[in-house]
């Protein structure tokens, strides 16, 4: 649901033409004017990225790229179709320090990647829209607050003052690809003598199971007469203050919205009756979001609608590495592929950026929970400058305006990373947190989505932040610490937030198409290969540990004599222990309330962490995944000298009457024993 209404009493004209990039040297020039004509103007994608212009031109490798922070960035546009008169410029997000100049006057200065500006403008016809994106690589080496400690993942150290995706600053596993530019759509509204605006949402299921909807607005007409409409009930609205006008309106009969693997996602439409004429205001859903913690508080389970969720999935990266991309059509693919292999969960992480109200419409769709961290990760934050913490007020209010009535936004958590960041460099606990987290984000959400629950940070819990036996875990037993599968079990995992981390094969026609080397032995292959930064081992090493554990093959030894059944038994080893992990997890008896793996997408074709390669197709591995997901589910569990337990799973609204046979099979073909039940 978007945030704000422009086509109540507005016209809105997204400016996605006529726009040309040009780079220049830092500080070059100050102001369009300064630009000189035989400089080179590149046809430039808005809303884009400067990769993705250079790109498009031919100028630049995704694969090998070049810093894209050391120059300064100029966007320009005329603006011939624009008619004289008053108007609004709004700019959904620019990424980073950008100045903004309308015929040579400046009109703007904006130091956020995820905040959005409108600007009152006063057009003359034939007009010159300009944007100097200043180059971010000069300034991250500039003092700023001291902090307490400093990260080992993210490059430069510096960022933690400026509001930027970490995308692209995340050496071994992320291409160094940043984001420059104007990232979100600009566009320019006109508004009518009569709008409406300051539209605000919020739907919820009662215990008693009413829905009851809220809409407050702003509406500068004189004395409007207005209705509410949703599920075939209306309710006028009542004027409250000067301009401001609210409904609330409650449905006895709702269908409840849940996530897929539970029930449906049952969504309802708005409208909004303005003086006899309809208005759209979107889609929401009902449904109730509790956190049972158990008691002995170290418990983590989502409630939806009284009932228990078991939350599986997997952790966002992005579309399009280079791109950043916002449309409904970049994210489908992914999240339509995330549906159908039974996940019921999206983690946004900290690490990446935020997405936009498209995903969550589509989420809502699909009946997809989404667990969006805010854009803060293993960084000491600032805590007392005044213009940094602005700017996170008003990145956390314009986020939580867009997504105001959205169903499907699960968790709201302060960042990622951050108090385990502390606790591992052995600072006490008064250190772990900051205002960020603590203060500004959970009291703005609890006035804008009180429905939606809120962690401090992930992981967070215990004694310990990364206990994975208390809270919310970053639970890596199985996986880089190359503990063997039983650990899932010992580990008594709570909730992972994050787990299960492997260097996944992909199908070989996309190493065909995308990464046609000789597997594991060429440079090129092994850059993408996964790896934490300074450590002396990467993901294909944690994927070898496993495929000797369960298979009883040397992998150094497979790889060289038989490389092609090394990739095969590759490809089948990370889907195996995936499916018996998650059947420990999902088992009766589990203590485990969920687990989302990292991550759901690749940012370049290769064995990347991503169960969906970047170009879409899925890897061996979602498959797994797909028959470990599903919500009618058999899992049998090795108890040792006890023998096979059976456990049978029914996470759907129906009760089913099932048959159970189990055969025995010698070598896999001749069947010695069966019975059933």
């Amino acid at each position: 649901m978007r945030g704000r209404l422009a086509s109540i009493g507005a016209w809105e004209s997204v400016l996605s033409e006529g726009w040309n990039l040009i780079l220049t040297e830092p500080g070059a020039c100050a102001v369009p004017h300064d630009i000189h004509l035989s400089a080179q103007f590149i046809p430039a994608p808005v809303p884009g990225t400067v990769a993705a212009a250079l790109e498009k031109a031919g100028l630049f490798d995704r694969e090998n790229p070049e810093p894209l922070n050391t120059k300064d960035a100029w966007y320009l546009c005329r603006l011939f179709d624009a008619e004289p008169g008053d108007a609004i410029l709004r700019f959904g997000g620019l990424a980073t320090i950008c100045h903004v100049f309308l015929n040579g006057h400046e009109i703007l200065f904006s130091e956020s990647m995820f905040t959005a500006h409108e600007i009152p403008v006063t057009l003359s016809g034939g007009d010159e829209l300009a944007l100097c994106f200043r180059a971010l690589g000069p300034r991250l080496s500039e003092p700023g607050p001291r902090a307490r400690w400093r990260p080992q993942m993210i490059t430069p150290a510096g960022l933690k003052n400026f509001r930027a995706t970490l995308l692209g600053h995340m050496p071994g596993w992320c291409p160094e690809i940043h984001a420059v530019g104007p990232w979100r759509p600009i566009s320019l509204v006109r508004r009518d003598l009569v709008s409406i605006d300051n539209v605000s949402v919020r739907s919820v299921l009662e215990e008693s199971g009413v829905g009851r909807l809220s809409v407050s607005l702003h509406n500068n007409a004189a004395d409007p007469a207005m209705l509410l409409r949703c599920g075939g009930m209306e309710q006028p609205f009542e004027k409250i203050g000067d301009g401001h006008y609210s409904a609330i309106l409650k449905l006895s009969d709702i269908e409840p919205w849940w996530p897929h693997t539970h029930g449906a996602p049952r969504l309802y439409d708005l409208t909004l009756v303005s003086d006899g004429v309809e208005y759209p205001l979107g889609r929401t859903g009902f449904r109730r979001i509790e956190v049972e913690r158990g008691a002995d508080g170290d418990d983590f389970a989502l409630l939806i609608n009284g009932e228990r969720i078991f939350c599986r999935g997997a952790v966002w990266t992005t579309a399009d590495i280079a791109r950043l991309p916002g449309a409904r059509a970049d994210y489908e693919p992914f999240l339509l592929l995330a549906a159908q292999a039974g996940m019921n969960m999206i983690r946004i992480g900290g690490t990446m950026a935020y997405e936009t109200p498209d995903f969550f419409a589509l989420c809502d769709e699909l009946g997809l929970m989404v667990w969006q961290d805010f854009m803060f990760a293993n960084f000491d934050y600032p805590r007392s400058d005044k213009a940094f913490l602005g700017h996170v007020h008003a990145e956390v209010e314009e986020f939580l305006h867009g997504v105001q009535g959205s169903p499907s936004l699960a968790v709201l958590c302060g960042g990622s990373e951050i108090h385990q960041q502390a606790a591992m460099l052995g600072l006490p606990t008064e250190f772990w947190s900051g205002p960020v987290t603590d203060e500004i984000i959970p009291a703005i959400a609890a006035r804008m989505r009180p429905d939606v629950p809120y962690v401090p940070n992930s992981p967070y819990g215990g004694t310990i932040p990364f206990s994975p036996n208390a809270g919310v875990a970053h639970y890596y037993g199985v996986g880089a610490y190359m503990r063997p599968i039983a650990d899932a079990r010992r580990a008594d995992v709570r909730f992972a937030s994050e787990s299960l981390a492997f260097a996944h094969v992909p199908q070989q026609r996309t190493l065909h198409r995308h990464l046609d080397v000789p597997a594991v032995h060429s440079p090129l292959w092994k850059v993408r290969v996964p790896r934490d930064r300074g450590a002396s081992w990467d993901f294909e090493d944690v994927r070898d540990f496993y495929l000797e554990l369960l298979y009883g093959f040397d992998p150094a030894r497979l790889r060289r004599e038989d490389p092609d059944r090394y990739l095969d038994l590759s490809r089948a080893v990370t889907g195996e222990v995936i499916e018996e992990t998650f059947a420990e997890w999902r088992r009766k008896g589990s203590a485990c309330n969920g687990a989302l793996v990292w991550t759901l997408q690749d940012l370049l074709p290769g064995p990347g962490w991503g169960v969906i390669d970047s170009t879409g197709e899925p890897k061996p591995v979602w498959y797994a995944m797909r028959r470990a997901f599903r919500p009618v589910q058999m899992v049998l569990t090795d108890e040792g000298t006890n023998g096979l337990d059976v456990h049978v799973v029914n996470e759907t609204d129906t009760a089913l009457d099932v048959e159970l046979e189990v055969a025995c099979l010698r070598d896999g073909k001749q069947q010695v024993v069966s019975g059933s039940t």
